[in-house]
Formats: C-alpha cells, sequence, structure tokens
C-alpha cells in the first residue's frame, strides 16, 4: 500500500514553501538582474520549490512595491523588451536578516527532528 501524505502535512509543507520563496528570489537577484521569466525556470529546476508563472509575478510586483526590488526594461534579442528585476539596498537587508534566522531555524527545527529517543 503507497503512503498517502496526510493533507494537514500538505498544508503546512505548501505554508512553508510559500514563506520562503521569497527569499529564494531574493537569493537569485543577488548575483544580478534577472527577468521575471528566467526566475520562474531558475525556481522549478529546484526539486521541492513548485513555483509558476501565477505565482512569482505577484511576487515581484510585491517585492517591488515594497522597495526590495527595483526594475528596469532591456531589449530582447529573440522579441519585445524584457522587464528585469535587480535587488535593492533594502532587499540585500532582507536577504542577509533571512538567511541568518532561516540558518537559526533550520539548525533548531533539524536537531528536534534528528534527536534520538532516549
Amino acid at each position: 500500500m503507497r503512503y498517502m501524505e496526510p493533507v494537514q502535512t500538505r498544508k503546512s509543507l505548501s505554508q512553508l514553501r510559500r514563506g520562503t520563496v521569497e527569499y529564494c528570489v531574493l537569493a537569485l537577484l543577488r548575483d544580478g538582474a534577472r527577468y521575471g521569466f528566467e526566475i520562474v525556470r531558475e525556481l522549478s529546476e529546484v526539486d521541492g520549490l513548485v513555483t509558476s508563472e501565477g505565482t512569482i509575478y505577484p511576487l515581484l510586483t510585491r517585492l517591488r512595491k515594497e522597495q526590495l526590488v527595483t526594475t528596469f526594461w532591456r531589449e530582447s534579442e529573440s522579441g519585445p523588451p524584457r522587464r528585469y528585476y535587480e535587488l535593492t539596498d533594502a532587499g540585500k537587508s532582507a536577504l542577509e536578516d533571512f538567511a541568518k534566522e532561516w540558518a537559526r531555524f533550520r539548525d533548531s527545527v533539524d536537531a528536534i527532528l534528528t534527536k534520538e529517543e532516549g
């Protein structure tokens, strides 16, 4: 018989993904500007990060409104101009803060999950 993941587990994992994907986007922009579909493609190649254009574009709009990213247009050799997203100083700070907290959180959860009964 095949293991069926409980509904609550799926919901919890979905909430965890939703809460962290924005920082994954910021991390992708750390090395330079990218256009939206490039971000979608890179995130979809990572195991466990289920993303789509319908998720990422609204997120990018919110990040822009929160001034964590800025945008500019660049001509494309293969079609219309593309909107590129670039990390702002505020975005860099938010990413650094998240990275510190994430490491602490991850280590704490790992310590509990790997603790042997005794």
